[in-house]
Parts: C-alpha cells; sequence; structure tokens
C-alpha cells in the first residue's frame, strides 16, 4: 500500500510541474506508453489516436467515424482506376514548411518501404501521381471503391523535413535505435508536439495556425504512461489528471461513485483474438520437436475448443465484452448473425488432440502483453488454465506492450508461437480484416501484414481481390460471408474472443468525445474550470 501512494504522489509532482498558471490543461494516463511517433512504425489504435493530434491525413473522420475532408478538400473519380485528390491551400507543416502534393506523393511511398508497419493503407501497385501543387492523382491497376477508407490514419508527413533530418525511411517497431522522426514530430494538426520522453511522458501546445476550426479550448496537453491500475485511478479521483485509460472494470463502481469523475463507457469496435503460427516446420517454442502442431487443422479446432470465452466475458471481463465468432465487430458486418460462436466443449477437443497425435498434450509458449487491453494478462491466464484442462501446458511470456511488439514482429519472421492481439480494421470494413489477417506472406513479409502466424488460403486470398473492386453491397457481403467461412469454420485460423468495452476515467469537468474505434482526440475536449 505504501508503494502504492508513493508512486501516486511521484505522477502527481511530476505533473504539477508542467504546466504555466492559467493554461487550460488537459492531462491524461494510459496505461502503456507512446514509443515511437514515427507516425508509420506501428499500426496500433492508441499510437495512431495520439498521433492523429499532430498528424493529419487527406480524409479524417467526424464523431460519428463518417469520412470527411482532411488536407484534401475534396476527391473524386476522373476514371474507373484514377481518383484525384483536390488538396488543401495554405496549410503548414509545424516548422513553418507549406504542405503540398510533393509530401503527398513522398509519404505515399514512405507508408509502402521496409520498416512500415502501415503498408496496407495504400495498394502496393497505386502510383501516386502530381499533377500541380495542390492536386494528387492515384492510378490504379484495378478499381478500387474503398481505396481512402483507411486514410485517415495514414498521416502525410513533410518530404523536407524527413529528407533534412534523415528519416526519409520510416522507423521500424523492433527498431532499437530511434531515428529522427521516432523522437520529434512535424505534422499540420490541431497541436504540436513539445516534448517527448519516449515510455514516459509527451507534451503537447495548441496549434494557434492551423488550418481547422478548433472544438477544444485547451492550451496545452501532457501525456504520461500510468501502468499500476490503483495509482491511475488514484491519479483521476484525486483530479490530479483528466482523463485515464482503461479503468479496471472492478473499479468502475468506485469512480461512478466519486464526486470528481465517472467512466464513459461504450461499444468497442477492436475484437481480441487468439492466433498461432502456422508457417514455421517447428514452433520456436514448444516441446514438439520436428513439427509444428498448429499446422494441423485439428489442433487448432481444439485449442478453440477448449477455452470458455463466455466464462472470460462474464468472471475476468465483469460482463463488460461480448463473446465473437468472427475477426469484426458485429457492428461492421451485416451477416455476422449468420456466425454462431462454437460451445466450449473440452472433451471434444481432448479427442481431437489426440487424433492429431498429442494424447498427453503438449507444452508452448503463449506471447501475451500486460498493459495493452482491458485484463488482457487476466484473459491470457484464464486461457493457461483452460488449456491445461486439456493437457496442454502453456508457458505465459506477459510483457509491457513495448516489449510485446518488438517480439512479436520480429524483423526476420513474426517471433511468436501462440498470442493475444487486438484489431480494430481502420476502414471498418471486412476487406481490412481481410487482407491483413488473412493475407498470405511471402519470405520478405509482404502481403498480410499482421498476420504474424501466416495463417495461408488461396480461396480465400482469391474472395479478398474479388471483394476489393466488388461495389454491389449484397453480392460483396456473400463473399465476405465465403470468406469467413472458409477461415473461421473450416481452417480455424484464429480464435476470436471478445470485443471488449470502452470505460474511460474522465473528469466531471471535461467534455470529450468517445469513438468506438478508442481513439483519444483531444481536438474535440472541453475543460471547465
Amino acid at each position: 500500500m505504501k508503494l502504492k501512494f508513493a508512486l501516486f504522489a511521484l505522477v502527481a509532482v511530476f505533473l504539477a510541474a508542467l504546466s504555466p498558471a492559467n493554461a487550460v490543461t488537459l492531462r491524461y494516463g494510459f496505461q502503456g506508453d507512446l514509443k515511437s511517433l514515427d507516425p508509420y512504425s506501428l499500426n496500433e489504435t492508441f499510437t495512431l489516436g495520439a498521433l492523429g493530434n499532430v498528424y493529419e491525413g487527406l480524409t479524417k473522420r467526424d464523431k460519428d467515424l463518417k469520412i470527411i475532408p482532411g488536407l484534401a478538400e475534396s476527391w473524386e473519380i476522373v476514371e474507373p482506376t484514377r481518383w484525384r485528390f483536390h488538396l488543401r491551400k495554405g496549410v503548414k507543416f509545424h516548422n513553418g514548411e507549406d504542405f503540398t502534393a510533393d509530401d503527398v506523393v513522398f509519404s505515399a511511398d514512405r507508408v509502402r518501404a521496409n520498416g512500415s508497419d502501415l503498408k496496407t493503407r495504400i495498394p502496393l501497385d497505386a502510383k501516386f501521381v502530381k499533377v500541380d501543387d495542390y492536386t494528387v492523382d492515384v492510378v490504379l491497376k484495378s478499381p478500387n471503391p474503398i481505396l481512402h477508407y483507411e486514410w485517415d490514419t495514414w498521416y502525410i508527413m513533410s518530404k523536407k523535413w524527413a529528407e533534412a533530418n534523415n528519416s526519409a525511411a520510416p522507423q521500424p517497431a523492433t527498431g532499437q535505435q530511434l531515428n529522427y522522426a521516432a523522437l520529434h514530430a512535424n505534422g499540420t494538426g490541431p497541436f504540436i508536439l513539445t516534448s517527448h520522453q519516449a515510455g514516459v511522458k509527451t507534451t503537447f501546445k495548441k496549434n494557434p495556425n492551423w488550418w481547422g476550426k478548433p472544438e477544444h479550448n485547451l492550451d496545452e496537453v501532457v501525456f504520461t504512461t500510468i501502468s499500476n491500475d490503483a495509482t491511475r485511478v488514484a491519479a483521476l479521483l484525486s483530479g490530479e489528471v483528466d482523463l485515464v485509460d482503461p479503468i479496471p472494470l472492478q473499479d468502475i463502481p468506485r469512480v461512478n461513485g466519486s464526486a470528481n469523475a465517472h467512466v464513459m463507457q461504450g461499444p468497442e469496435l477492436r475484437t481480441i483474438f487468439l492466433g498461432f503460427d502456422q508457417y514455421r516446420d517447428e514452433l520456436k517454442s514448444s516441446s514438439v520437436k520436428g513439427k509444428n502442431p498448429f499446422k494441423d487443422v485439428r489442433v487448432r479446432e481444439a485449442f478453440y475448443l477448449a477455452i470458455d470465452e463466455d466464462a472470460i466475458a462474464k468472471r475476468v471481463m465483469r460482463g463488460a465484452a461480448t463473446p465473437s465468432a468472427l475477426m469484426i465487430s458485429p457492428l461492421l458486418f451485416d451477416l455476422s448473425k449468420d456466425f454462431p460462436r462454437p460451445k466450449y466443449d473440452p472433451e471434444k477437443a481432448k479427442k481431437l488432440l489426440a487424433d492429431a497425435g498429442y494424447k498427453d498434450g503438449f507444452e508452448v509458449m503463449m506471447d501475451c502483453p500486460n498493459d495493452r487491453y482491458v485484463n488482457d494478462a487476466a484473459i491470457c491466464q484464464a486461457v493457461v488454465a483452460m488449456l491445461a484442462r486439456v493437457n496442454v501446458k502453456i508457458n505465459l511470456n506477459a510483457q509491457p506492450k513495448a516489449k510485446y511488439f518488438a517480439k512479436v514482429l520480429a524483423s526476420g519472421g513474426y517471433d511468436t508461437s501462440f498470442y493475444l492481439l487486438g484489431w480494430t480494421p481502420g476502414s471498418f470494413d471486412s476487406w481490412n480484416i481481410l487482407a491483413n489477417m488473412y493475407g498470405c506472406r511471402d519470405e520478405k513479409g509482404n502481403g498480410g501484414n499482421n498476420n504474424l502466424g501466416n495463417y495461408c488460403n488461396k480461396k480465400v486470398e482469391e474472395l479478398r481481390d474479388k471483394i476489393l473492386v466488388e461495389s454491389d453491397k449484397a453480392k460483396r457481403d456473400q463473399m465476405i460471408k465465403e470468406a469467413y467461412d472458409i477461415a473461421q469454420n473450416q481452417d480455424w485460423a484464429y480464435i476470436p474472443l471478445h470485443q471488449q468495452a470502452l470505460a474511460w476515467g474522465v473528469s466531471k469537468k471535461l467534455d470529450i468525445a468517445q469513438r468506438p474505434d478508442n481513439q483519444i482526440l483531444f481536438y474535440w475536449a472541453q475543460k471547465k474550470d
């Protein structure tokens, strides 16, 4: 208990020393850290949300997630395979440079370069053509009706600034030496990044020259990593911070009953799931030698049936989760109702393992973050216990997210045998899932950018390619359904667990918009005296 209060006292003293008198300051804490500031390093909601206050895309999304103009004032499809984007004039980067078409063309190349974790934001074969300083054409190999669906988080960087600071290449998430763009930022957005200590604190000030109309009343923002749950809640209840994410589920009633704060809850689009290495001939961390158990569909099905997701949702998540049978939220796919979740069946799981040659089970390592998702470590611990009932011994490797992502995204081949991850489709569309999570990877890692276990089914890829160009919703939905049926009902590619619920702790002096994509965007924050 003394340690908790000591930690809280340090946070309070640290935060109090940061802001000048009379400034309207938003202080917020998150359970994980903000490491790299390079907007192409990590395709992760928290990182993209934090950087989305500084950087901007050609498009934005409003409070209801509708696509609206950003750095592009408008766009049109001039030919089936040619889009034209009309750029906003008079926009300046934070260092005073003008935003032009050169920055868009540069950013299109950079986001698809080696080291980027956002390669799938743009088709690899799309050609960006500068028409003039404020017009860019995108020439495609085939029609693509959802080309711009993910461009609100494809942030545009300054070509001159990146090249002048030896940051023309993206900073890999696994890199140990951080480049200039990973430690500094130069965007066009409503806030300017003023200081950054990776994994500790980041400060921002309002951009007085922003092109848009501010909807906030903030002068500055201070972000601090507060990994300890008790310290994070104590900081909120004392008024030392105005916003924290997440509130531990067991603390929601206490926060709602306090005089200073309340919990903002709502549905989240992210799916929490488990994945397998289905690529290597021998797992890197298993008692099984000479072969890979996860290449056998019976083993993958057995793992699925051995996990009681209803119990996880009820006990671990305290009811603040919706069990899922798919890798996408039912809010984003109308035919989700046609996919009931298979029932928990440990006896059938044992039989499947025996049929696959593992009657006595086997041993394998599981990678898990312990500061990224709601109760992530507790979920993994529950999975460990459930798999033990079917004689599978899991060696749990739970780490802070910075170490976790560095390991599972390790260059030269994703370094994990069995893992927990969360995924929100940036386009809010199934094609994102099919491309990122089900796309086959080649030897160089191209393909499914976040398909860590390299699940691969050519029929699913054929359907994915047809889905991309199909504009008829009914036909498109049927093809999506077919792809999911193959991947989940036949191949048991992943184990979807649930969509967690949002639980932000918010001061009663703060009004802020909460979107189901869980991005913390402080340009919609109003703080009262």
